[in-house]
């Protein structure tokens, strides 16, 4: 990219895209690609990733910033979708909860996560 110091690739234009394709990656290396869906509605609302595991409908958003809150496109999902659960992954330090099936998570949680909910391939 690019960019010689930290402030410099704070300052780069893609770096949110760049990063919550890292986090899905991640995602992926624990779960496998298998049963895994990018999901988008004619109305515009997505879902970066939604994991199929043992009957439960898993979504993912990947969110660089400092404090993700909820967004119409995540309620749509949870209705819509009748998520088992939703997961904002970003790259801060705290866990939190968003709403009723719904948190926010920090991406270096992603292994505990996986293996207290199961979904990690084989799990």
């Amino acid at each position: 990219m690019g960019c010689g110091s930290m402030d410099a690739l704070r300052a780069y234009p893609r770096l949110g895209a760049s990063w919550e394709g890292y986090a899905l990656e991640q995602v992926l290396a624990l779960a496998g690609d298998r049963d895994a869906y990018f999901w988008a509605t004619q109305a515009g609302a997505e879902l970066d990733l939604l994991l199929l595991r043992q009957g439960r409908r898993i979504g993912f958003e990947f969110k660089h910033s400092d404090a993700p809150t909820m967004t119409r496109s995540m309620h749509t999902a949870l209705k819509d979708l009748s998520l088992d659960a939703l997961h904002v992954v970003y790259p801060g330090p705290t866990r939190y909860g968003l709403r009723s099936g719904a948190d926010v998570i920090p991406l270096r949680e992603l292994p505990a996560l996986a293996d207290q909910e199961g979904w990690a391939e084989g799990g």
